[in-house]
C-alpha cells in the first residue's frame, strides 16, 4: 500500500478517534440534581425556571419540580459555594457566609451558578437575622432584590416563603400574608400545603381564632401523599390548638396536645417547640399559670433555635413569671428578649 494513503489513512482515524472522545466529554453528565426524598440523578441542567429544572440525560430528559429539590451540584462550582452550600443546609449559617462571601461572582462560569450562590448567601443572611443575628429589614431587602434579578431560579419560592418568614417577623402580617399566598402558584403539592399551613399562622398571630382553624383544618383534613405533608399536618394540629385555646376551648386544646407530646420527635426542632407553645397557651387558657410556665420553659431550654418560637416563649414567660412569684425570672427572659430579638 502506498506510503502517503497508510499516512492519511492513520491521520484520518486519529482525527475520528478525537471527535469520539470530544463528542463523549461534551455529553457527559456535569451536574447532579438530589430531591428531598433521597434521589439524586446525573445529567446536564438545561433549563431553569422557578418551577422547576430540566436536566438532560443522554438522549432524553427529566423534569424536577423546584420544591422537591434539595440541591443542585453544578459542573463549575467552586470549592466556597460546594462548601457554602453544604453549610446552609446544615444550619450553619455563619460558616456559610465565610466561605460565599470568597467567591468570585465575575469568575463564575454560569448563570445558574451564580443564582445559587447569591441565593445561599441571601438565605443564610435571612435565617441569622430571624435568629436576632441581624438586621431583619436588611435581609428582606437583600432576598427581595435576589428575587428580582433571578426570576427563574428554582430558589425563587424559597425566598418567597423566608421573605413571609421576616414580615411576620417585623409583624407585618399583610405583606407576610402576601408572600405565603404566593407558594399557592408554586407546582409542588406541599408547597402548596404549607402555603395553607403559613397563612394560618398569620391568622393566629393576629388573633383570628377562627380564619386560622380554617386554614389548619383544610391542612389537616388533607389526604397525605407525603411525609412533608404528614409534617404539615402535624404543625397544623399544634396550630389548631393555640387557635381553640385562645377561643376559650382550652380541655380540648390539652387533650390535642397530649396526643401530639405522645408521637413528638424531639429531633424536630420546629415541631417540638410549636407544640411545647401550644401546650403553654392551652394551660394559659384553662388558668393553670404553673403549667403554662413549666411548658414555655420546655421551649426556651430545649428548643431556642426555633426562633419565632423561642421568642413567643420568652414572651409569655416575661408576663408568667411574675405571676407565680418570679419577678426577677421576668427581667431575665426580658433581658434575653430584648437582645436576641429587638422589636419582637
Amino acid at each position: 500500500m502506498n506510503m502517503n494513503v497508510i499516512s492519511n489513512t492513520i491521520r484520518f482515524l486519529g482525527i475520528a478517534v478525537l471527535i469520539v472522545i470530544g463528542s463523549t466529554t461534551a455529553s457527559a453528565q456535569l451536574d447532579r440534581v438530589y430531591d428531598k426524598s433521597g434521589d439524586n440523578v446525573s445529567g446536564t441542567v438545561t433549563q431553569v425556571r422557578k418551577e422547576g429544572v430540566v436536566l438532560k440525560r443522554g438522549g432524553s430528559t427529566q423534569e424536577f419540580v423546584s420544591g422537591d429539590i434539595l440541591k443542585i451540584l453544578h459542573e463549575g462550582d467552586p470549592s466556597a459555594l460546594t462548601k457554602g452550600r453544604e453549610f446552609a443546609l446544615d444550619g450553619q449559617y455563619e460558616q456559610a457566609l465565610d466561605e460565599l462571601k470568597t467567591i468570585n461572582f465575575d469568575s463564575l462560569p454560569r448563570e445558574v451558578i451564580k443564582a445559587d450562590a447569591a441565593f445561599y448567601l441571601v438565605f443564610s443572611e435571612a435565617n441569622l437575622a430571624l435568629a436576632g443575628k441581624g438586621s431583619k429589614e436588611e435581609a428582606a431587602r437583600k432576598l427581595f432584590a435576589f428575587a428580582a434579578r433571578y426570576r427563574d431560579s428554582w430558589h425563587f419560592y424559597e425566598a418567597a416563603k423566608l421573605l413571609g418568614d421576616l414580615s411576620l417577623a417585623l409583624n407585618d402580617t399583610g405583606r407576610a400574608m402576601t408572600y405565603y399566598r404566593s407558594l399557592m402558584n408554586a407546582p409542588s403539592e406541599d408547597t402548596q400545603v404549607e402555603s395553607i399551613y403559613l397563612q394560618g399562622l398569620v391568622n393566629l398571630k393576629k388573633n383570628e381564632n377562627e380564619a386560622a382553624l380554617a386554614e389548619f383544618e383544610k391542612v389537616i383534613g388533607r389526604n397525605a401523599q407525603s411525609t412533608r405533608t404528614a409534617r404539615l399536618q402535624t404543625l397544623a394540629n399544634a396550630g389548631k390548638a393555640v387557635a381553640m385555646a385562645q377561643s376559650g376551648d382550652a380541655e380540648a386544646a390539652l387533650e390535642l396536645v397530649k396526643r401530639l407530646i405522645a408521637d413528638l420527635n424531639p429531633t424536630d426542632v420546629e415541631m417540638a417547640a410549636r407544640i411545647y407553645n401550644a401546650q403553654g397557651a392551652s394551660y394559659e387558657a384553662s388558668g393553670d399559670t404553673e403549667g403554662a410556665v413549666m411548658a414555655y420553659l420546655h421551649t426556651h431550654l430545649m428548643f431556642s433555635l426555633q426562633p419565632d418560637a423561642h421568642a413567643e416563649a420568652l414572651k409569655r414567660l416575661v408576663e408568667l413569671w411574675p405571676q407565680v412569684g418570679k419577678p426577677e425570672r421576668a427581667a431575665e427572659a426580658r433581658s434575653e428578649l430584648q437582645q436576641r430579638y429587638p422589636g419582637f
